[in-house]
């Protein structure tokens, strides 16, 4: 999941890469050699095509939270409760310095909550987020 705009721009420059990747693949002599087994052909254009269709959907994903402008969270787990607060953040239009800043807490502290999906936060600093987040459980 991206968390951050800095992650978002690898992601898209990696995403980028593995699209380039499977068209030199694709257009290369290896990938219509015949002494390559056909099967390991296809293993590796289809390993290549997974990666890019994960990166494609994790910025499609942070892209629609951006634009989207949410105000709750949908969960039926309490599990889902980390990566809901993180999308809720990027819904809201936030970045982790902003809310550590209504916090008042430091961004590495919020990037550190994110990085282990909150499991050093106790349930009274993620009550305090949910608060800053401005979000309703539905």
């Amino acid at each position: 999941m991206i968390t951050n705009a800095r992650q978002f721009r690898i992601t898209k420059a990696q995403a980028e890469k593995f699209r380039q990747a499977l068209e030199e693949f694709n257009d290369s002599p290896s990938a219509h050699a015949a002494d390559v087994h056909p099967r390991l052909i296809r293993a590796q254009r289809e390993a290549i095509a997974s990666q890019l269709e994960t990166l494609e959907q994790e910025v499609e994903e942070y892209e629609r939270l951006q634009k989207s402008r949410r105000r709750h969270l949908d969960i039926e787990q309490i599990a889902e409760l980390p990566e809901s607060l993180i999308r809720a953040r990027i819904a809201a239009g936030l970045s982790q310095r902003d809310l550590a800043e209504r916090l008042g807490l430091k961004e590495q502290q919020i990037q550190r909550y994110e990085a282990t999906k909150y499991e050093s936060a106790s349930l009274k600093r993620v009550l305090e987020i949910a608060r800053a987040l401005t979000v309703q459980a539905v």
